[in-house]
């Protein structure tokens, strides 16, 4: 073989070679084997990988709608998980446990009912702290501020009177 052949053969990776590697393993010639492996790229940047990236899938709530399933079971309760738990209740006393299956596959409750009105700390330590302790804790749940549209162009105005009595 000539130089100037083996420096424009471009081999980057060994599914280039053919059955030509293969071939050399199988009959025992190590030179020829030797040779083929050294023509290989040792630069990792050229090499492409030979499994294709894995296609875009759908979302979660795509699926969902596609094969037309209900929302994903919550994880912890929300409000409305109370009013669901009762219901299921109130269908295993009325029809039994064929209803309730029904209606936890429709509706599907909270796996966790966490304790309310504990600003977040388990109920037993909770519990386990004297009334100051617990007036000094910060509230954790949002309070809404009460504003209404009437409200709002009645304290603007206030606001400007008090400004322009400021620059005065």
């Amino acid at each position: 073989m000539q130089i100037h052949t083996l420096d424009k053969a471009q081999l980057i990776h060994e599914v280039q070679l053919g059955s030509h590697l293969s071939h050399a393993v199988e009959g025992g010639r190590r030179a020829d084997f030797a040779l083929m492996l050294a023509m290989l790229s040792p630069d990792l940047l050229e090499t492409t990988p030979l499994d294709a990236p894995p296609a875009e899938g759908k979302t979660e709530s795509e699926l969902r709608a596609y094969f037309e399933l209900p929302p994903a079971t919550p994880l912890s309760s929300t409000e409305h998980c109370y009013e669901h738990s009762a219901r299921q209740a109130q269908a295993f006393h009325d029809s039994g446990l064929a209803d309730v299956r029904l209606l936890s596959g429709l509706q599907p409750t909270a796996l966790t009912y966490p304790p309310q009105g504990t600003k977040g700390m388990p109920e037993e330590l909770y519990h386990n702290l004297s009334g100051h302790e617990r007036r000094l804790l910060p509230p954790t749940e949002t309070t809404r501020v009460p504003a209404s549209p009437q409200d709002l162009y009645l304290s603007l105005l206030q606001a400007k009177r008090f400004a322009e009595m400021r620059l005065a």
